[in-house]
């Protein structure tokens, strides 16, 4: 019996401008019983389902169907709840692909939805994105695209949870914990972990060296001793760390709506450790505060980073995303004590098995 799977695809009605996406996944999807969806009418409550949402961007990297579809995840947040997801983006444009991605990923897991490690898929107009991977599997990008589109694929239906008696947690920051208040609502949320253990790993100024880019056979073989050519807080307590943990929990205030110089430091150079070690079964969470706005934007670039691209896996709802301004203002927010109770149990049951 064929596995089932829902094909979230919003229609578009150029077929000229879909031949290249249709023809992939007639290819990919072959061996799986598929439900298809292309109207946001036929669009309602996923769950506890295997998804894959494909998504035609054409020149112009807007697709009108898709932003209904977008409009009725954003305002129905549990209606992919257990759901498990992939997403392919095609555009004929060498732009756009990734941020409509990201957004998706970071609006569906709000709605319940996970994500397996490297959980997306694009191609860009000349498939120029796949020129290393062509080159390594001795093929054509074309090629590269599908094969990379079937694993994908495989990854979403294989993905299961991996619950343990008690959950590895390690906790990043570069926060000025008297005054942060991102710190301030970690440790709301620290409070209510149960079954867990945690460590706590500060990457302050003068703490951490950013990536150099080394020449790759020298990153290589650092890599092969899960080590780095720059050493220091990374190498000696970051990576053992990182191997060691079920979770990765990053705090991330917003700044200019970026990450931290300290935190992009540590992505940048966790590529000397990922080279030998992937995280396919590690868990990515953050916990982000704007001083005004643009927590998503924060959010988007912590899964575009560390889950696309170094494949830690999206637990749902992995971002706890709020707004304070003045220190300690956090613990005034209306509401964010049950918020915080609300993700770590969301946490919990993710990490940790029921009794």
């Amino acid at each position: 019996m064929k596995e089932k799977l829902t094909l979230v695809y919003p229609r578009c009605e150029d077929a000229i401008r879909t031949k290249r996406l249709r023809a992939l996944l007639e290819e990919v999807l072959g061996d799986y019983e598929v439900e298809t969806i292309q109207t946001v009418d036929a669009f309602g409550p996923l769950k506890n389902r295997r998804i894959i949402f494909a998504i035609p961007l054409g020149i112009s990297g807007v697709n009108l169907e898709y932003c209904r579809f977008l409009k009725k995840m954003r305002t129905d947040t549990s209606m992919l709840e257990g759901s498990v997801g992939g997403i392919i983006i095609d555009g004929e444009s060498e732009l756009y692909t990734k941020s409509v991605a990201r957004g998706l990923m970071f609006t569906a897991n709000q709605a319940g939805c996970s994500f397996p490690g490297r959980a997306m898929v694009e191609g860009t107009k000349d498939l120029l994105n796949y020129n290393i991977q062509a080159m390594n599997l001795e093929t054509d990008n074309l090629t590269a695209y599908h094969i990379s589109a079937a694993e994908m694929v495989k990854r979403v239906m294989a993905y299961q949870p991996l619950p343990k008696k008690r959950g590895n947690i390690l906790v990043l920051h570069a926060s000025n914990y008297s005054t942060s208040n991102t710190a301030g609502l970690w440790n709301m949320i620290r409070e209510q972990l149960r079954n867990c253990d945690i460590t706590e790993l500060s990457l302050r100024n003068g703490t951490i060296q950013d990536c150099s880019g080394c020449p790759y056979r020298m990153c290589m073989h650092f890599s092969e001793k899960a080590s780095c050519y720059y050493g220091g807080v990374i190498t000696k307590e970051v990576y053992p760390a990182i191997l060691a943990c079920d979770a990765l929990v990053i705090l991330a205030p917003n700044y200019n709506d970026a990450v931290s110089a300290n935190i992009t430091a540590f992505i940048n150079r966790l590529t000397a450790l990922f080279r030998k070690t992937q995280f396919y079964n590690k868990h990515l969470y953050a916990i982000v505060v704007s001083g005004y706005s643009g927590g998503d934007i924060v959010a988007e670039q912590l899964i575009s980073a560390l889950s696309m691209n170094k494949t830690f896996r999206l637990p749902p709802r992995y971002a706890m995303v709020e707004t304070a301004n003045d220190p300690a203002s956090i613990l005034r927010v209306e509401g964010i004590e049950e918020r915080a109770i609300a993700f770590a149990q969301g946490m919990m049951e993710t990490l940790v098995e029921k009794n």
